[in-house]
């Protein structure tokens, strides 16, 4: 099974069906709202230009909006993000890559939304994941080569055959994989990826000609 057509069964597993997910509504929020300028948050979430999504309330559209203006990781975390997000789902013949589809920012997203949740076990496992490149190749994971990279994601993608010393690694992976999964295959490139089309109309050419003949009608 291709890597892609795996992460597709997660994402409609591990996480649940997609279009049932609160992740999901992030997802879209993400396609319609535009970030706030740095400067303006508080005057920009309350005013009447705020995009309303459908099926959104016009509190929840100006938490949101908030949610956008905020920044929870640095610069370097989200480099960190960027790569090994790439590294989950690479760009191939069919599409892009999932930073290409906006999965860092659909993670920055989530990581505000829910912070209980997500906070900790993200900001802890890039520093893991840093932690590991230093100790390794005296370089963080950003600057490391690809080849080295990885080297260390395969020491923590596979579970089942993971050593229990990487364990912190090997959760903050899974976790990175289902986001990843999930902010990918909710997205507008991932969508067009599995080739959804959605609920379309049938071509109706009116009641056939045999069928009016039967009962002696006609148009």
């Amino acid at each position: 099974m291709k890597r892609r057509d795996y992460l597709k069964n997660i994402g409609f597993t591990s996480l649940g069906m997609a279009v049932l997910s609160p992740e999901v509504k992030a997802a879209e929020l993400l396609e319609q709202q535009k970030p706030i300028k740095k400067g303006a948050k508080a005057a920009s979430a309350k005013s009447d230009d705020i995009k309303i999504p459908g099926g959104r309330t016009k509190d929840e559209a100006i938490r949101d909006a908030k949610l956008m203006a905020e920044k929870f990781f640095t610069e370097h975390e989200m480099k960190t993000i960027t790569i090994l997000v790439d590294i989950i789902i690479p760009a191939d013949d069919k599409s892009g890559s999932a930073s290409q589809a906006g999965v860092p920012a659909f993670i920055e997203f989530i990581a505000k939304d829910r912070p209980n949740e997500f906070k900790t076990p993200l900001r802890g496992g890039l520093r893991w994941l840093d932690s590991q490149s230093l100790k390794r190749f005296s370089k963080d994971f950003v600057s490391i080569t690809p080849q080295q990279r990885i080297a260390i994601v395969d020491d923590i993608a596979y579970p089942e055959k993971s050593k229990p010393e990487f364990s912190q690694g090997v959760s903050f992976f899974s976790l990175m994989r289902n986001l990843t999964a999930t902010g990918f295959f909710s997205s507008e490139m991932g969508i067009k990826d599995i080739g959804y089309e959605g609920n379309r109309p049938n071509q109706w050419d009116g009641v056939p000609d045999e069928v009016l003949k039967q009962y002696g009608l006609s148009y």
